[in-house]
């Protein structure tokens, strides 16, 4: 009996490679056979982790002998196929956003969660972060006042980033991709959990003339928890790669910036770093995999949920669609 918690990746672009190295680093998590359908992405992947299996087709990957959970990291509309296939095979689910854009299919899937008791979760990295227990437990305690309004804004050089040049074209298209879909989510998410579902009151995005590709800048106006929320998001620019999600209340404010980076103010007093970007990124995506191993052990856990995931996604589909 193996001494790890086994789990099975399908597809090993940016993300699954990821996933990869910090499971290997895990005391209790290991992945032990994965699928990925480039050839030169096989290659790599075997020279850097010999002990990993290669199967031949994902199938084969959800029915290795002694799986306890299943990672998926494909492109969106192969996620919720992936999923049944291995709530079929018993196995716990965890799962890259966004969920899906087939909102009827996510629904289903959902019921069927909640009809066999199903253990799935969604990978949205700010999830087990301090920024996210920060800002919840300000809105929760006081600390910074009544909430008067979130300003979200997010900037990138270009689109995909250059690390993400392998991941397919699907990321730079409007069909699945774009980076409402893969970065803005990650702050609507955190925006829901923290206040409420956001109602988008005005969206404005702007897409390139070739009716292909995904948004170039996006404005919007939403209303979260009775919290007005704005939201600014261009390609081009000064900015590489910026994000920030600024809390402002009555006696104060919380700032989520670079991912990971958290400052608090004090009334009109001066920003306050907590840790660093990078400190917060290792405590987060450490809690992520504890919660991961108590979500495929049938225990609580914080993950989003394939509903909270889903209600996500309603967002930025509404924002994608303009008003």
């Amino acid at each position: 009996m193996s001494e790890y918690t086994e789990i099975g990746i399908i597809s090993l672009g940016v993300m699954g490679r990821r996933m990869l190295a910090r499971m290997t680093e895990h005391s209790q998590l290991r992945a032990v056979v994965a699928w990925d359908p480039n050839p030169v992405v096989v290659a790599e992947v075997q020279k850097s982790y010999p002990g990993l299996r290669m199967a031949a087709t994902p199938e084969h990957v959800i029915a290795a002998q002694g799986l306890a959970g299943l990672y998926i990291a494909s492109p969106p509309a192969s996620h919720l196929g992936y999923a049944h296939q291995g709530f079929d095979a018993g196995l716990a689910v965890f799962c890259e956003k966004p969920l899906t854009v087939d909102f009827a299919a996510g629904r289903k899937a959902i019921a069927r969660i909640a009809a066999e008791n199903r253990r799935a979760a969604v990978n949205f990295s700010l999830a087990s972060s301090p920024g996210l227990a920060a800002m919840t437990s300000a809105i929760g305690d006081g600390s910074i006042g009544a909430p008067q309004r979130v300003e979200i804004e997010l900037a990138f050089d270009r689109w995909p980033r250059g690390w993400q040049s392998a991941a397919g074209r699907w990321l730079a298209e409007r069909t699945e991709g774009g980076f409402s879909r893969e970065v803005l989510s990650h702050f609507v998410f955190v925006l829901q959990r923290a206040l409420a579902k956001a109602a988008v009151e005005e969206a404005r995005p702007d897409y390139p003339e070739d009716g292909i590709s995904s948004e170039r800048t996006l404005s919007a106006r939403l209303k979260a928890g009775g919290v007005p929320v704005t939201v600014t998001a261009r390609v081009g620019g000064s900015h590489p790669d910026f994000n920030r999600m600024t809390l402002v209340g009555s006696a104060g404010a919380i700032e989520l910036h670079d991912w990971f980076g958290l400052r608090r103010r004090r009334g009109a007093g001066d920003w306050i770093a907590e840790g660093t970007a990078q400190s917060n990124r290792q405590i987060g995506q450490a809690a992520q995999l504890d919660q991961l191993l108590a979500m495929i052990a049938g225990r609580a856990h914080t993950l989003p949920s394939f509903a909270e995931a889903l209600a996500v996604q309603e967002t930025i589909e509404a924002i994608l669609k303009g008003r």
